[in-house]
């Protein structure tokens, strides 16, 4: 009696938590292979200067390719992704040549165009994908070692909270 208590115990408490389960997703994911044009991508967003790293410094592409894969929607992945190959597949029609082969004023120039593109979406408050990328790129970006040590003011320890601190002109933003 005890063993078939138990028994039923442990397949209901299986059936009670398959609910808790992750549904399985089949969705178009973003690879290995484009980490290299997501990074070229930011590195045109968020250039190296003389102050700060750029973005391709700070590998920005494999954040974004965890954020898409792991935290955006079916739908977001799928405007994100798509996105992406539609300009490269443009770009080869155009030029004959992938992003990251583009010299670096034609790769101004067309995320320039696709920034004018962005705007208009989300006037009619319709996700597109280089708003996402552009949003990926700067959280990632100052969310990175380069970017939060670098480019930003850093304190790893910052001591006690004054809420009060003078600005200087040119000063960095605090990290």
């Amino acid at each position: 009696m005890t063993s078939s208590l138990l028994g039923v115990t442990l397949v209901g408490t299986s059936v009670f938590l398959g609910g808790c389960e992750a549904p399985k997703k089949n969705r178009t994911r973003l690879t290995a292979e484009d980490i290299p044009l997501l990074n070229a991508l930011c590195e045109v967003i968020l250039p190296e200067s003389a102050h700060s790293p750029g973005a391709g410094e700070a590998q920005v592409g494999t954040f974004m390719q965890a954020i898409v894969s792991d935290c955006y929607t079916g739908e977001e992945e799928l405007v994100f992704v798509s996105g992406l190959r539609k300009m490269e597949e443009q770009l080869r029609g155009l030029y004959g040549k992938s992003f990251q082969e583009l010299d670096q004023g034609v790769q101004l120039k067309v995320l320039t165009e696709y920034d004018a593109r962005a705007r208009e979406f989300e006037k009619q408050e319709i996700p597109y994908f280089y708003s996402m990328v552009l949003q990926l790129a700067i959280w990632g970006y100052f969310i990175s070692e380069p970017g939060a040590t670098k480019a930003l003011r850093y304190n790893p320890n910052p001591g006690r909270f004054e809420g009060c601190v003078p600005y200087r002109e040119g000063d960095k933003a605090w990290a």
